[in-house]
C-alpha cells in the first residue's frame, strides 16, 4: 500500500508540474488532432497592407482578437470580429450575440490551439472549403455539434478583413440564452466577481480542481485496468508482456487525464477564455505522452532484445542493438523538439533545411561507415554466418572469430586472419560449410578403352553393392551410371552422398569407398585410363582373359538366372544389402565388430 502510494505521488507530481504551465501562458485550443498541419508553401512573396487596428488580416488574427475582447468584457470590440451583413440592425442585437458566442463557447465549444489556425492573408487553401472560409471549430447546440467558421471580407483599403461568417453569427443568433453552467450556478460570488487575467478566479481554482481530480481518476483507471489483465491473462505476468504494460502505463495515464481534463472542463463550463490560454500547453503535454510511449518501448525492446543476445553470446549483436537503441531515442527527442516548437507557433522551416543540409553532409562523409554498419545489421539479422563457422566468403576460406560493428575477422587454413569490412561482406558470396548435412561422394572413373560391356556391367553392380552395404552412405540416391565414352577413357560417374557432419569422418569414408572401388576395378580385369596426352613406352600386358573370362560367365550367369540389378537394383536386393559391408574393415585398429557405428 506504502509503496502504491509512493508510484502515486511521483507519477502525478510531473502531471502536477505540467499542467501548472496552464497559469504561467501559452496560446492554443483542443481538438482531436496532435500535429498541426503544414502550412502550404508559395514562392510568390504575399501582398502587402497596412496593419488592422483589430488585427483582423489574417484568421488567426481575427480569432485571437475576438477571444482576447472576450477576456477585458469588451462586448462592442467583439462584435467587430463578427459578420452582421445579415443581422437586424437593432441596438444591443451585437452585443446579445457575443454574450451568447460566449456561452456556447464555455458550455462546451471548442477553438482550435492559434498555431493551427491559417495565419496568412489568403488563409488555408489546401482543405475542402470554399478559398475565403476557414473552419476554426465548433459549438454544442442542442445536442449537435456546430462548426465556426471565419471568411474573409474586404476592408476599406480593399485589403482582407476576416470574420467570423455570416452563416455562424446568424446561426448563433437564432440560439435562445441557456441556464448557467455548473460553475457558474455553484461558485461564490466573491469568487465570480474578482477576475484575474480576464477570468474570474473560482474559475482558476476550478481548473485546479479539474485537474487534480483528472489526474487521479487516470491514475485510478489505468492501475485497474492493468490489474484486471494481470488477473484475466497470465502471459501478462511473464516477458516480454509485463515489460510491454510497464511501458504503456505511465504514458496511457498522462495522455487519459489530459482527455478527462478537456472533458470535465467542457462539462462544468470552465471559460472558453481560460481553456483557450491553456490549450497549447495541453497538446505539447499530449506529445510529451506520446514521446514518452516512444521513449519506454524503445527502452524496453533494448533492454529485452540485449538480454537475449547476450544470452546466445552474440556480443556483436548487443552492440549493434545498443547502437540502435541510442539513434532512437536521438530521433524521439528531435522529432518532440520540432512537434513542440510548431505548437509553440515557432516557424522551425529554416532550422529543418539546415538540418537536413548537416545530414545530408553527414550522410556522404559517413558513407563507408553507414554502409559497414547496415552490414552488420544485416549479418546480425539474417545470420548466414555465426562464430565458429567454417566458411568461404569471396576468394577468402576460414573459420569465424570475431563478428564487431565495423568488420568481421576470418581465421584462414594458413592460420592468418582477415578482416572483412561488414559492407563488402554482406555483399559477398558466402558459403556456409557448417550448416552442411552430409557431404557429397561424386567421383568419376576413367576405364580404358579395352574394357568390355560385361565388364563395366560387372563394375555396375558391383560399385552400386558396395554403396547400398556400406552404413555411411545414403542409399537415396546411390547412383553409378555410364557416364559418356569420353576422349581417351570410358567414364563411369558415381553420385552418392556419405551421412556424417564431421569433415575428418567425410575423408575417412571417402578412402574406404575409393579403396574398395579400386579392388572391384581390379577384380573386373580392367584398369583405370592414361590420359591419351601422356605418351608412355611399355609393353602393355593387355587384358587378363582369366579375368575378362570370369567376370563375363558372372554375367552370364545373372542373366541365366534374371539375377541382373542392371538398369536399377531392386528394392528387396537393396535391403538384403544394407548394412552387410563391415566398416572399419576388419584388421583396422577401429575395427571392433561386425555392425557397430564408431561415428
Amino acid at each position: 500500500m506504502v509503496k502504491a502510494k509512493k508510484t502515486f505521488i511521483q507519477y502525478n507530481s510531473i502531471f502536477l508540474l505540467l499542467f501548472s504551465l496552464i497559469f504561467f501562458g501559452s496560446t492554443g485550443g483542443s481538438t482531436a488532432q496532435i500535429l498541426p498541419e503544414s502550412e502550404p508553401e508559395t514562392e510568390e512573396a504575399p501582398p502587402q497592407f497596412a496593419e488592422d487596428s483589430l488585427g483582423r488580416r489574417t484568421p488567426r488574427g481575427a480569432v485571437s482578437g475576438f477571444i482576447t475582447a472576450l477576456s477585458r468584457q469588451n462586448y462592442d470590440r467583439a462584435a467587430r470580429f463578427l459578420n452582421l451583413q445579415d443581422i437586424p440592425a437593432i441596438e444591443g442585437e451585437p452585443q446579445r450575440i457575443v454574450q451568447t458566442f460566449q456561452g456556447l463557447l464555455d458550455r462546451g465549444g471548442n477553438i482550435m490551439p492559434y498555431t493551427w489556425i491559417n495565419d496568412s492573408f489568403d488563409g488555408r487553401v489546401d482543405d475542402d472549403l470554399p478559398a475565403e472560409v476557414d473552419r476554426v471549430g465548433s459549438v454544442n447546440i442542442e445536442g449537435e455539434t456546430i462548426d465556426l467558421y471565419v471568411e474573409r471580407t474586404l476592408g476599406p483599403d480593399n485589403g482582407p478583413i476576416w470574420l467570423f461568417s455570416s452563416n455562424t453569427v446568424t446561426t448563433i443568433s437564432e440560439v435562445e440564452p441557456e441556464d448557467q453552467s455548473l460553475l457558474e450556478r455553484y461558485l461564490p460570488a466573491y469568487f465570480k466577481d474578482n477576475h484575474w487575467g480576464g477570468v474570474p478566479i473560482g474559475q482558476w481554482l476550478a481548473a485546479v480542481l479539474i485537474a487534480a481530480l483528472a489526474i487521479f481518476l487516470a491514475w485510478a483507471i489505468i492501475a485497474f485496468l492493468f490489474l484486471i489483465t494481470r488477473l484475466i491473462w497470465k502471459k501478462a505476468k511473464t516477458e516480454p508482456v509485463s515489460g510491454i504494460i510497464k511501458a504503456l502505463s505511465v504514458p496511457f495515464q498522462l495522455y487519459l487525464a489530459v482527455w478527462l481534463f478537456m472533458l470535465l472542463s467542457q462539462e462544468a463550463g470552465l471559460s472558453i477564455i481560460l481553456r483557450q490560454r491553456f490549450s497549447g500547453v495541453v497538446m505539447i503535454i499530449v506529445v510529451i505522452a506520446f514521446l514518452l510511449l516512444l521513449w519506454r518501448l524503445s527502452d524496453f525492446i533494448g533492454n529485452f532484445s540485449k538480454r537475449k543476445m547476450a544470452s546466445k553470446g552474440n556480443f556483436s549483436g548487443v552492440s549493434v542493438i545498443l547502437f540502435l537503441q541510442r539513434a532512437a531515442k536521438l530521433a524521439i527527442i528531435i522529432f518532440g523538439a520540432i512537434t513542440i516548437l510548431l505548437n509553440l507557433g515557432y516557424d522551425v522551416t529554416t532550422g529543418l533545411a539546415a538540418l537536413g543540409i548537416g545530414g545530408l553532409a553527414l550522410a556522404l562523409g559517413a558513407q563507408k561507415t553507414i554502409e559497414n554498419f547496415v552490414g552488420s545489421v544485416s549479418l546480425i539479422t539474417d545470420q548466414p554466418v555465426r562464430v565458429g563457422d567454417f566458411c568461404k566468403v569471396g576468394t577468402t576460406t576460414g573459420t569465424v572469430e570475431k563478428i564487431g560493428m565495423r568488420s568481421t575477422r576470418i581465421r584462414t587454413n594458413n592460420r592468418t586472419v582477415v578482416t572483412i569490412p561488414n559492407g563488402q561482406f554482406s555483399s559477398e558470396t558466402i558459403e556456409n560449410y557448417a550448416h552442411r548435412d552430409r557431404f557429397l561422394f561424386n567421383p568419376v572413373l576413367d576405364l580404358r578403352y579395352e574394357t568390355s560391356p560385361d565388364q563395366i556391367r560387372y563394375l555396375l553392380q558391383e560399385i552400386r553393392t558396395i554403396l547400398y552395404s556400406h552404413p555411411f552412405v545414403s542409399p537415396d540416391p546411390a547412383r553409378v551410371r555410364l557416364g559418356e565414352l569420353g576422349e581417351f577413357s570410358i567414364k563411369l560417374e558415381i553420385f552418392s552422398f556419405i551421412d556424417t557432419k564431421v569433415f575428418d569422418t567425410y575423408m575417412e569414408v571417402k578412402e574406404d569407398l575409393l579403396l574398395r572401388i579400386m579392388d572391384v576395378v581390379a577384380q573386373s580385369g580392367t584398369e583405370f585410363a592414361f590420359p591419351s596426352q601422356t605418351l608412355y613406352l611399355s609393353r602393355d600386358q593387355g587384358v587378363s582373359k582369366e579375368k575378362t573370362a570370369k567376370a563375363e560367365e558372372m554375367v552370364k550367369k545373372w542373366k541365366q538366372n534374371n539375377e541382373m540389378q542392371i538398369p536399377s537394383f531392386d528394392d528387396e536386393r537393396k535391403e538384403s544389402l544394407k548394412n552387410t559391408i563391415e566398416y572399419p574393415p576388419p584388421g583396422s585398429v577401429k575395427h571392433k565388430g561386425k555392425g557397430e557405428q564408431l561415428f
